[in-house]
């Protein structure tokens, strides 16, 4: 963890478990200005994480027979997904990133097509609904045919799988996934957040936009209604192990639920990358240590990872406060970082310890 901070990160704290031990740790520091230092416990926007809970959700439904996975999302949510997309689409295509619908993001944050950060200023306090950003989705081009592999990463999918918690629940998504997810793990630190600010000790969360913003800018109070049930929660290290353990063990949706959610299709991240993805569940295979299940999560500011090894006996999450280091070359492609050598080097003991 100290590489992670020599290497350009403020802050990264971490909490990772191995057959009943705990170990917690933090390097660098929360705030730059004041040199405040990270500790293990803070709270952390932890981004795309969200979507593992938003399926164990949508699993719940499908449990109780209010959802079925393979019905068109257009019988469910006529309004938001009419006409012949609406029928082909289904709630699995969804919950896997092979609806064809495509992410939202750059068109909430049109200033990134020219590499500006002048959209992230101006949404700061911005109250997105679910249903415009759905909408941006909706009309922008179709990223693939439904159904299609690989599928391709979309925050649109999960914002409709919180409309459709809403349709057969009658509750918000937020209220139905606090209740019957976070609750039911026993998380005590989780939350979507009401507002802008985060309650509780947390890091300030430095965006650099690939080195357009130059000395990086603090993004850590922001309103999070651009990403929903998508990306909004916020979390500790220690609930976020928890909440894996509690999944992977049967104790929020039942063993033919998490069989559903282990079925894996190749899907096409946001960053390019080909990523095995199930039903709000990402598989990495680590040679030599094993095969784990979690997910990735950033938003500005902030990045987070969680996977947890199929035997659920070793476990790994880590947060850092710093998003987009990799600064493009005169191609515009991203250029190699030592924060990103020495990021696998953590990931590498921290899953496989010294095996």
């Amino acid at each position: 963890m100290d590489g992670v901070h020599r290497a350009g990160v403020p802050g990264v704290y971490a909490e990772v478990r191995d057959t009943g031990r705990t170990w917690r740790g933090a390097s660098g520091v929360a705030d730059v200005g004041t040199g405040r230092p990270v500790r293990p416990d803070m709270r952390q926007r932890v981004g795309s994480i969200t979507k593992t809970f938003t399926a164990a959700a949508v699993m719940q439904q499908v449990e109780q027979g209010r959802i079925q996975l393979d019905a068109p999302i257009g019988g469910y949510l006529p309004r938001l997904v009419p006409g012949e997309r609406g029928r082909k689409i289904t709630v699995r295509m969804l919950l896997n990133n092979t609806s064809g619908i495509p992410d939202y993001i750059r068109y909430a944050f049109p200033s990134l097509r020219d590499m500006s950060p002048e959209s992230l200023d101006d949404n700061r306090f911005r109250r997105f609904r679910p249903a415009e950003l759905i909408e941006m989705g909706l009309t922008a081009p179709p990223a693939g045919e439904p159904g299609a592999t690989p599928g391709v990463y979309s925050n649109t999918n999960y914002l409709l799988l919180g409309q459709l918690l809403e349709q057969v629940t009658g509750t918000t998504a937020e209220e139905y996934i606090t209740r019957n997810v976070i609750e039911r793990a026993g998380l005590r630190h989780t939350e979507f957040p009401a507002g802008p600010r985060i309650e509780g000790p947390h890091s300030r969360m430095y965006e650099a936009l690939w080195g357009v913003i130059d000395p990086p800018r603090d993004y850590s109070v922001y309103n999070t209604s651009w990403t929903g049930t998508g990306a909004a929660l916020v979390s500790t290290m220690e609930d976020l192990n928890r909440f894996y353990a509690e999944l992977l063990d049967g104790k929020i949706v039942n063993q033919s639920s998490l069989a559903q959610m282990r079925r894996t299709v190749p899907v096409i991240a946001l960053d390019g990358s080909t990523i095995e993805y199930g039903l709000g569940l990402h598989k990495v295979d680590r040679p030599g240590c094993g095969t784990f299940w979690g997910h990735g999560g950033t938003v500005w500011g902030a990045g987070t990872m969680s996977l947890t090894r199929a035997d659920g006996r070793r476990q790994m999450s880590v947060a850092i406060n710093l998003q987009r280091w990799n600064t493009p070359d005169s191609s515009g492609k991203p250029q190699h970082h030592p924060i990103d050598d020495a990021l696998e080097t953590l990931y590498q003991q921290a899953m496989c310890g010294s095996g």
